[in-house]
Order: C-alpha cells, then sequence, then structure tokens
C-alpha cells in the first residue's frame, strides 16, 4: 500500500511541522517536493568500521535537509543545489543494485523528509530478494510519528546528536527546540532497535544504535555534556561515535568562531572526559580526519 500522498499534501514529517502541499509543488523548510531527488548512490568507505566494512556501505544520498546546518559539510546536497529526480520504483532498484555491488548495508543519508516513498521503496525491493541491514542517517531532528512509519524496516540507526545548548541549535541550525526533539527521537529508535547486534565472524553491525557527536571549534563544554547524557541515558546498549573530522567549508569564513578545525588538544579533551566517565562502546577518530577528501563527489554516481 502507497502511503505517500496523504502525508506529503499537508506535510508534518518533521518537527518543522510546515504544513505544506508538496504534491502540488509547494516546498517547506527542506525545499523539497514531493519527487525523490538523489545526489549519489554508491559504495562509501569512510562510515564507522561496523558500518563500511572491507566492502563500503551502500550509501544513498538524498538531498535536501530539515536542518541546513550553517556548516553543513554536504551543502551542496544539503540546499538541494543537486540531485537527479526519481521515482519510488528506481530507489527501489538502486537499493538491489548496491546490494549485487555486495555493499554491507543500505544507508539512507538525510531521508528524513522522504520517508514515505523510502518506506514503498524498501518494501518493493525487500519483495525482490533485498535483504542488506537497512540503515538510517540522520541529523537526528525527526518526529516519533514518522520514525514509526519505518518500525521493522529499519535495523541500524545512525543518528547525529549535535548540540546540547540551545543558542547553538538556535544560531547553527535554526532549531531551538533541537536537543529536546532529537532525545525524543532517540528514545524512539532505541525502542525500535535495542541493544547492538553484531555478526561475529565479520563484526559488522546488524542491529542497534551508533549516536554521532561532531565536535565543533570552541565547544568541549557543549560536547561533554551531550556525551554524559548519552551515557547516563543509554550506558552501554548503544555506541557514541565522537567525530573530529569538522571541515570549515568556504560558506563559513564570515564565522569566525567557525572558521577553524578542531584542535587535536580539544578532541582529547573530548576522549578523556568520555573514558573518565566510563563510556566504552565508543569509536574516536585518530589523525587527520579534516580534510575535503571525506566528503564524496555528489555527483549522481549509481542514480
Amino acid at each position: 500500500m502507497h502511503t505517500t500522498s496523504h502525508l506529503l499534501s499537508n506535510c508534518i514529517l518533521c518537527p518543522r511541522q510546515c504544513g505544506v502541499d508538496r504534491i502540488q509543488g509547494q516546498t517547506g523548510y527542506c525545499g523539497m517536493p514531493e519527487n525523490l531527488l538523489v545526489a549519489r548512490a554508491a559504495l562509501h568507505m569512510w562510515e564507522e568500521p561496523c558500518i563500511s566494512g572491507s566492502t563500503g556501505s551502500g550509501t544513498v544520498f538524498f538531498s535536501g535537509c530539515n536542518l541546513k546546518c550553517v556548516f553543513c559539510q554536504n551543502h551542496s546536497i544539503a540546499l538541494g543545489d543537486c540531485g537527479k529526480p526519481i521515482s519510488v520504483q528506481r530507489l527501489s532498484e538502486i537499493f538491489l543494485e548496491l546490494q549485487e555491488k555486495e555493499a554491507a548495508n543500505i544507508n539512507l543519508v538525510t531521508p528524513t523528509h522522504y520517508i514515505p516513498q523510502i518506506r514503498d521503496a524498501l518494501l518493493l525491493a525487500k519483495a525482490q530478494g533485498l535483504n542488506l541491514p537497512i540503515v538510517y542517517n540522520t541529523g537526528g531532528y525527526e518526529s516519533v510519528a514518522s520514525l514509526q512509519l519505518l518500525e521493522g524496516l529499519v535495523d541500524i540507526y545512525l543518528p547525529d546528536l549535535k548540540y546540547y545548548s540551545t543558542e547553538l541549535s538556535t544560531t547553527y541550525s535554526h532549531a531551538a527546540d533541537y536537543f529536546q526533539v532529537a532525545t525524543t527521537a532517540l528514545a524512539e529508535m532505541y525502542r525500535q532497535v535495542g541493544t547492538p547486534v553484531f555478526e561475529e565472524s565479520t563484526g559488522m553491525m546488524k542491529r542497534g544504535m551508533i549516536v554521532r557527536h561532531l565536535l565543533l571549534p570552541g565547544q568541549t563544554k557543549d560536547s561533554k555534556k551531550i556525551l554524559r547524557y548519552l551515557h547516563e541515558t543509554y550506558g552501554d546498549n548503544i555506541y557514541i561515535s565522537i567525530m573530529n573530522q569538522y571541515t570549515p567549508l568556504p560558506h563559513v569564513a564570515q564565522i569566525p568562531a567557525l572558521n577553524r578545525k578542531v584542535t587535536a588538544d580539544e578532541y582529547d579533551r573530548v576522549v578523556n572526559f568520555a573514558l573518565t566517565i566510563g563510556i566504552e562502546n565508543a569509536f574516536i577518530q585518530e589523525g587527520e580526519t579534516a580534510e575535503e577528501s571525506f566528503i564524496p563527489p555528489f555527483d549522481m554516481e549509481g542514480v
């Protein structure tokens, strides 16, 4: 059964609650009409090791975003500047093509505003033999009702928890309620997938939740609050990915606080804090990661 039309004619898929009629071509905060717009579908090696594995994660990058953080590392697709319109049927075929390329999983990147179409495409693909774990890769600003449409279809949730501070979330992502909304969404994600399950022979994640936190320059205190919240709420039942790869791209040159990389000292202080409070299930990044080479080309490959 296709669920798309009534959910998009008065779009309240995400917490922005725009209420626009995307079927008639209206657009809300995410900037996306009804049609799926996809910027890239290809194997990607730069996720956490238990997601990328040796073959790569089958990433599908959707255009548009309901956050549009001012420092976005993928801003050309977040703003909808690139992407190819495709059908639900074509999306289901892309999933199967990635499986044929031996992708470790199907990784849906910024999928929030296309949940109904993705749901339909997953059901089609699963009926055609798709059997890979499905990864939902999100900025964390999600509606519980929309996430519930994916129950039983998503195996691994890969959300960000970006900010504790209301001031930061307002300034950088135009979302004063980010922490409250995102933590409520994380609770729903955890309810759906539960504690981590790994493939014994390969170490690949089959089910569970990895929460990502990207350290921003000058914001070690906020990062520590995020880590404390996650540890006190979930203990060892989730994994936390502490990321140092923030890259100051040209469009943040006018924002002095963001116009530099995170220092090694800042990152070390946050990682040491995580160890001190007892976080054990964590991914940390070593060496130089703040390079544009980590950002894939959005050239419509595989679409």
